[in-house]
């Protein structure tokens, strides 16, 4: 048991590993640094336990103490919960009159909010033993979601509590699976990786009109292939050879799961590789980030794409990489014109400027539940988005 809550210190870090020092009940302390979303090392560590009343905790959290944790483990994720009610109660209450800001503004807004309140909310710290284990009363095992999420770890280590519980969900995610009715499976995605809950897309490549060069040379491209459910689709549809890649280890790891899981290992081949495998296809689908905007963690380069790079090259290459008569499809929402992010005209010049053309669109409407939020910032583009599956060929 700490000696008070008010015991506090610095952090360093070491030239190899990031390591956090601090004075606990009087004795010098320190730990390696852990953070899958690249959170800098904390700067200021208080030892608190569940003794610190939650109007303190915030305070302090607010001011930029980090927070370690060592009491129940249930009385710190009530803690978290406190702090984050806190945090919308403050928002709440500063919230100004409506302003005639823009959808991209309205954006911007969202996301700096959303940011500033992680910072506050992964301020608490839950210390791990080397080998993943939490040694805070009732806290759970969590060392198979570690070791799914990260592998062995060289010594005992601190990390913030709302990473931990993001970690434990999504190892929950991959235990149950993810039902995909379309398809009639389950995809099972691994930690980090972009789990197919919104799944209408899938319904787009399920219905289109398959390119009819597929029927003599059966080959086709999945890019970008995450949990590798787009693959499975072609493979329902009957394509005889296809090719998922994906340059993250952790994405190809996850479908190379689903595929085994699907006895459909030696029907798809998984490469790791930045886009377009060698050679060419007769159909070569790819569902990029759909925002162009900066992801605030590694976690979020699925959804958000800088400068919209992996849709360019997807289209400044797809002609290299297609075979005669061969299709590409685009899978991609329009949340980023809704949003004012990036115009239609400026997509159909970008598609131009390749060498390709449209054949057809097919669109669906989202049903997730922030469709109806009214509450929700983003409303009004959610309300109005559309996915779309683009079908484009060489000029």
């Amino acid at each position: 048991m700490p000696e008070h809550p008010a015991d506090c210190a610095t952090s360093t870090i070491m030239s190899t590993d990031p390591v956090i020092r601090w004075i606990e009940a009087g004795e010098k302390k320190s730990a390696r640094w852990q953070s899958e979303k690249n959170l800098p090392p904390p700067e200021r560590i208080q030892v608190i336990d569940d003794r610190m009343p939650a109007d303190t905790a915030y305070h302090l959290a607010c001011e930029g103490a980090s927070l370690l944790w060592r009491g129940d483990f249930q009385n710190a994720k009530q803690l978290l919960q406190a702090i984050a009610r806190r945090i919308d109660k403050k928002k709440q209450k500063s919230k100004q009159p409506p302003a005639a800001l823009s959808p991209a503004d309205t954006f911007h807004r969202y996301r700096l909010g959303q940011s500033q309140r992680a910072q506050t909310l992964d301020k608490l710290l839950i210390p791990f033993e080397a080998d993943h284990t939490i040694a805070l009363r009732r806290a759970p095992d969590i060392r198979n979601a570690c070791l799914e999420a990260g592998g062995s770890c060289n010594g005992p280590y601190v990390a913030s509590l709302r990473e931990l519980l993001g970690l434990i969900g999504a190892h929950e995610w991959r235990r149950k699976g993810i039902d995909i009715p379309m398809l009639g499976i389950k995809i099972h995605p691994h930690y980090g990786v972009f789990a197919p809950v919104r799944n209408e897309y899938i319904q787009l490549v399920v219905q289109a009109e398959l390119p009819q060069i597929l029927t003599v040379q059966s080959i086709a491209f999945d890019i970008g292939t995450g949990t590798g459910v787009l693959a499975v689709a072609l493979a329902q549809r009957g394509v005889q050879h296809i090719v998922a890649t994906d340059h993250d280890l952790r994405a190809l790891n996850c479908a190379h799961d689903n595929l085994l899981r699907l006895n459909l290992i030696e029907k798809i081949k998984l490469a790791q590789i930045d886009l377009f495998p060698q050679g060419r296809a007769a159909l070569i689908v790819c569902n990029p980030p759909w925002i162009p905007a900066r992801p605030a963690s590694p976690l979020e380069h699925a959804i958000f794409d800088p400068g919209s790079r992996m849709l360019r090259r997807f289209l400044q290459e797809l002609c290299d990489h297609l075979l005669p008569g061969g299709e590409g499809w685009l899978i991609l929402s329009d949340i980023a014109e809704q949003l004012g992010l990036r115009s239609r005209e400026a997509l159909l010049n970008m598609i131009d400027t390749a060498g390709l053309q449209v054949i057809s669109k097919s669109d669906v409407k989202p049903c997730h539940p922030r469709v109806i939020d009214t509450n929700d910032p983003l409303h009004a583009a959610r309300a109005a988005e559309l996915t779309s599956l683009w079908r484009l060929a060489a000029k």
